[in-house]
C-alpha cells in the first residue's frame, strides 16, 4: 500500500514588497514596484495592485512605469530581504523535521508520518500563524500528496491564505484550472496544446498519455503525470552543500598587487558562474592568503544573498585589503562562498540592469556550452581553470 504523503508549500507573498510594508506601512494597499532604475532596470517584485495592472518580475521597469503610472518605484534593499528570509527559515527549522527551501520566499515541508499522532493540516496552519506573528509577514500555503499540486495549491490560496487538496481530489482541484497554471510550462508548450485543443487541465486530463509523448516525446508523460496530480520528488533536505571554494597555490611568492586582485578575479569568476549553474545563493564570502612562511589567514563579511561577480569582485578586493599585509609576499590565496541557499537569481534583480542580466545569461550558456573561462573579464584572462585547483567541497 503506497504511504499517504502529506506535501506542504509555503511561500512568503510578494515578499520583498511586504519587506518594504513592513517598514513603511504607509506603502500597504498601493502600487508597489521594486527594481533598478527607471531606465534601464528590471522588476525585481510588484505588490497585487500593480499586477492588477500587468506588471510582472523580469519586466523592464520602464515598460512597468507606462503599464501602471501611479506606481510607486523603490530600488530595494536586499540586506533586509536576506534578513528577512533567514528569519523565516529559522522559524521552519524549528519547527518541523524535515523541509527544502527552494528559494529566499518558498519552502517545501513534509509532514508524512506525522498524522498519525497529529493533524497535519493544523500543524501547517500553527506554522504560518507562527510566521504571521514573529514577522508579520503575509504567507500562504498550500498542502497536497505531492509537490506539484501543493505548490498549485498555494497559488490559489494567495494572498494570505491556505488550501488542503485532499488525498483523492487531486484531479478534481486540477481540471478547472489553465494549462498555464501548471508549474514550469514554458508558454512555446503551453501554445503547441492550445492548437490541440487543449487549454484547461481537464483537457489535459482527458489526452491519451501516448498521443502526448507522439507529440511531446519525454515531456509527454510528465505532462500527463503532472495533469493527474502525480509527483513522487522527494523533499531534498535543507543541509546540503554550504560552500564552494577554490585556491591558487605560486610557483614563486607574489606580493604585486595587480596580480593578486586579478587572480581573486578569475576565481570569483569561476565560483559564482557555478553558483547560477547549480541556482545557489551566497549570504558570506571569505578569502584566504598564505604567507612565504605557511602563516595563514583568513578574512570574511556577511553579504545579502548573490550569485553576481559584479558585486562579489569588489567585496573580494575589499577583504584583501583587510587580510593583506603588504610587504609581505604571498605563497597562496583563495576565495570561499558560503552560507548557500537553493535560490534563483531574482535576489539580484534590484542591482542589475537588462543588459547586465542578458550578459550573465550569455555568459553562463557559453561557458556551459564550450567550458568556463571561453568568456570572462579580462583582469581574469590571466588564470585558467587547468593552472589551479578545482572547486573543493566546503
Amino acid at each position: 500500500m503506497d504511504v499517504k504523503r502529506h506535501i506542504v508549500h509555503i511561500d512568503l507573498d510578494s515578499f520583498f514588497v511586504s519587506v518594504e510594508r513592513k517598514f513603511d506601512p504607509s506603502l500597504i494597499g498601493k502600487a508597489v514596484i521594486i527594481g533598478g532604475s527607471v531606465d534601464r532596470g528590471v522588476v525585481s517584485s510588484c505588490s497585487y495592485e500593480a499586477r492588477a495592472y500587468g506588471v510582472h518580475s523580469a519586466m523592464p521597469t520602464r515598460q512597468a512605469v507606462k503599464l501602471c503610472p501611479h506606481a510607486i518605484v523603490l530600488h530595494g534593499s536586499h540586506g533586509r530581504y536576506s534578513e528577512a528570509s533567514r528569519e523565516v527559515t529559522q522559524i521552519i527549522h524549528d519547527s518541523v523535521p524535515l523541509y527544502q527551501k527552494t528559494s529566499v520566499d518558498e519552502f517545501y515541508i513534509d509532514l508524512t508520518g506525522m498524522e498519525r499522532f497529529h493533524d497535519c493540516y493544523q500543524i501547517a496552519t500553527n506554522l504560518r500563524q507562527k510566521v504571521i506573528r514573529e514577522t508579520g509577514l503575509p504567507i500562504s500555503f498550500g498542502m497536497a500528496s505531492g509537490k506539484t499540486v501543493a505548490k498549485m495549491a498555494t497559488n490559489q490560496a494567495k494572498p494570505n491564505g491556505q488550501l488542503y487538496i485532499k488525498h483523492g481530489e487531486e484531479m478534481a482541484f486540477l481540471a478547472p484550472l489553465p494549462i498555464s497554471k501548471i508549474p514550469g510550462l514554458g508558454e512555446s508548450t503551453c501554445q503547441k496544446m492550445y492548437q490541440y485543443g487543449i487549454e484547461k487541465i481537464g483537457d489535459l486530463q482527458r489526452t491519451n498519455i501516448r498521443f502526448l509523448e507522439a507529440v511531446f516525446g519525454k515531456a509527454g508523460k510528465y505532462l500527463w503525470e503532472k495533469a493527474h496530480g502525480i509527483d513522487h520528488s522527494e523533499i531534498v533536505p535543507h543541509s546540503d552543500r554550504k560552500s564552494i571554494s577554490t585556491e591558487h597555490t605560486f610557483f614563486s611568492n607574489v606580493n604585486d598587487q595587480r596580480t593578486l586582485e586579478n587572480i581573486l578575479v578569475s576565481m570569483t569568476e569561476e565560483l559564482s558562474g557555478k553558483l547560477r549553474r547549480e541556482n545557489k545563493l551566497s549570504s558570506c564570502m571569505a578569502i584566504k592568503i598564505r604567507y612565504a612562511n605557511f602563516e595563514t589567514h583568513t578574512q570574511q563579511q556577511k553579504i545579502p544573498l548573490t550569485a553576481a561577480e559584479h558585486i562579489l569582485i569588489p567585496g573580494v578586493k575589499n577583504l584583501l585589503k583587510k587580510a593583506w599585509n603588504q610587504y609581505r609576499p604571498i605563497r597562496l590565496i583563495g576565495v570561499r562562498l558560503s552560507d548557500l541557499c537553493t535560490g534563483s537569481y531574482q535576489i539580484n534583480l534590484f542591482e542589475d540592469n537588462e543588459e547586465q542580466i542578458r550578459l550573465y545569461q550569455a555568459m553562463d550558456k557559453i561557458n556551459f556550452k564550450f567550458g568556463d573561462k571561453t568568456v570572462c573579464r579580462a583582469a581574469g584572462m590571466e588564470i585558467g581553470t587547468r593552472n589551479f585547483n578545482p572547486f573543493m567541497k566546503g
